[in-house]
């Protein structure tokens, strides 16, 4: 029934705002954004990435990606530094090491809160869900 997938759809949607404000709303705390500290993530995971492949797992384009990091430059976060042809490669600082694992521990009690009204049951039956949808996605 097309109107009980419009509900699932604005459900995980609600979910994720939720969640999303929260996480921005303590980031600040420490001085940056869910973006921002999203790219930290995305850079530590994959040190000396373009700025392409940072987009793609940050969920932005090119050039909203490219702007971000300029602003983690700016603040001391980031380094980028040649690669191979006009590739440009990203890299955390010290200081963006900090943010990040700051990030980190902000992120566990969010999230923990977040879900809290689920048994770690539901908790790992939703991933398995998610996992599942999102293994399907081509975008």
């Amino acid at each position: 029934m097309p109107g009980e997938l419009q509900v699932l759809g604005r459900a995980v949607k609600q979910a994720q705002y939720r969640q999303h404000r929260a996480l921005d709303s303590r980031l600040a705390t420490v001085g940056t954004t869910l973006a921002q500290w999203d790219a930290l993530r995305a850079i530590s995971r994959t040190p000396g990435a373009s700025a392409r492949a940072l987009a793609s797992a940050t969920f932005q384009s090119e050039q909203a990606f490219g702007t971000l990091a300029g602003r983690l430059v700016a603040q001391g976060l980031i380094e980028r530094r040649p690669g191979h042809g006009r590739r440009v490669e990203h890299h955390l600082t010290p200081a963006g090491e900090q943010v990040l694992d700051a990030g980190h521990r902000i992120a566990d009690e969010v999230l923990a809160t977040c879900y809290a009204t689920l048994s770690a049951g539901d908790r790992a039956t939703l991933l398995d869900l998610l996992r599942r949808l999102n293994d399907g996605d081509d975008t």
